[in-house]
């Protein structure tokens, strides 16, 4: 395999720049636009790769733009005509809040001839902050951080958050009217639904108020009493599929986990490296998915046969210590410690949009020798791991990867890297 003529960590690189290559905004998002209509077309979105697709759409467009998206804070691109307002995530900030009632004031009064251009993507949900009549922005911000550390998977999360938004759930698309509306959308979630992408402003909501009560029990939420009472409330449902507000909605996934899985494996296998694809929706505590994937490469080292295994998806972490994590440094250090420094095998784990959870870096990577550096430098790797402090733990052995915002967002991905004949490090 002529990748074992380089070294891993150039290689694993290498895959994850492809991977986020391939979800960049200039990639997927011009031959997907729309008609210019006849009328006005607003601009509105929300998202880590919001303001690259707002630069792409000002770049291909023919016809008159304006509009307003919300990014996180630091992933903005100038634009000429869209304004770009950066606000917080994951917890949400009274910069979100004013945008996204911004927002709604902008698609407001339009017409039959008129187009709202929706471009959305994950970090969406955070930063379309507007609550529901009666609730505050306090209120938001204590579900979201009990959420956060819940290990809730993001569909649950996201229908809560829906139920508590006055945008989320499909009620973008209810303000628009009677518009056309379409969504350019990037998904970081696992199955590419529409509806959990951003909490799905502009798609009809088929989950309902009282699995949002249901969710906040089975994690032992307190919610704040503001939030109980509304969510008892009929009037927090969300509106629904076969709706005919969304008559004239349109919603298209112009990219995700699968295209960037498919970018690396075309790499990899140009390389000369077979490749055994995981899937894109892998979710579940990022420990356990670890173990399991350590499992799956001992038994390919046993057969001598080199290998790169492959995943995307989006694991959780429950919170229980008090240190710096990040679910992808966290599925690395327990990687490591399950594989006990197995000679050749390698590994990346990074989010895509170059955020892991809240810290400054993507992920990290792994090496044989990585538990072995990790004495010597005086960590405890089961002991940080327990603790959640993965990105400590990598830090100190310089193994953190650091891209800065790649402005997309398809969610996790992880290649590990298997050559059992590989010289040792």
């Amino acid at each position: 395999m002529s990748v074992a003529q380089g070294h891993p960590h150039v290689f694993l690189l290498g895959l994850f720049r492809a991977a986020v290559d391939a979800a960049s905004a200039a990639r997927c998002v011009p031959p997907n636009l729309p008609q210019v209509p006849r009328g006005r077309t607003v601009v509105v979105g929300a998202g880590k790769a919001a303001a690259a697709m707002a630069k792409a759409v000002e770049d291909c467009w023919t016809g008159d733009l304006s509009g307003l998206v919300i990014t996180r804070y630091g992933h903005g691109v100038p634009c000429r005509f869209i304004e770009v307002v950066e606000a917080g995530h994951p917890v949400p900030d009274a910069a979100g809040w004013e945008a996204a009632e911004r927002m709604l004031r902008a698609v407001g009064g339009l017409n039959a001839d008129d187009l709202v251009l929706a471009l959305i993507s994950g970090g969406g949900s955070s930063l379309l902050a507007l609550p529901a009549p009666g609730l505050t922005l306090a209120d938001k911000q204590a579900v979201t951080r009990a959420l956060l550390k819940s290990g809730a998977p993001i569909a649950e999360f996201n229908c809560v958050r829906k139920h508590l938004s006055a945008v989320k759930g499909g009620r973008l698309a209810l303000a628009a009217q009677p518009a056309r509306v379409v969504s350019l959308i990037v998904s970081d979630v696992p199955g590419d639904d529409p509806a959990t992408v951003a909490s799905g402003p502009t798609v009809p909501d088929p989950t309902t108020r009282e699995e949002a009560l249901a969710i906040l029990g089975k994690y032992g939420i307190a919610a704040p009493d503001s939030v109980r009472v509304w969510l008892e409330s009929p009037v927090s449902e969300t509106p629904k599929p076969g709706d005919a507000a969304f008559a004239r909605a349109e919603n298209r996934v112009v990219a995700r986990a699968r295209d960037a899985l498919s970018a690396a494996a075309r790499v990899a296998e140009a390389a000369g490296c077979a490749v055994m694809d995981l899937g894109d929706a892998v979710e579940g505590e990022a420990r356990e998915v670890a173990r399991g994937h350590a499992a799956l490469a001992l038994n390919q080292a046993r057969t001598g046969k080199p290998c790169l295994l492959l995943s995307g998806g989006e694991t959780t972490v429950t919170v229980k210590g008090d240190g710096r994590g990040g679910r992808n440094a966290e599925y690395l250090l327990a990687l490591a410690v399950a594989l006990k420094g197995a000679a050749g095998i390698a590994a990346i784990a990074c989010d895509t949009d170059g955020i892991d959870g809240t810290e400054t870096n993507a992920g990290a990577i792994i090496a044989p020798n990585t538990l072995a550096r990790a004495r010597d430098a005086g960590l405890d790797a089961e002991a940080m791991l327990a603790c959640n402090d993965a990105y400590s733990f990598f830090s100190a052995l310089g193994d953190l990867v650091e891209t800065g915002p790649t402005r997309t967002n398809v969610n996790d991905f992880r290649a590990i890297l298997i050559q059992p004949d590989a010289p040792a490090a």
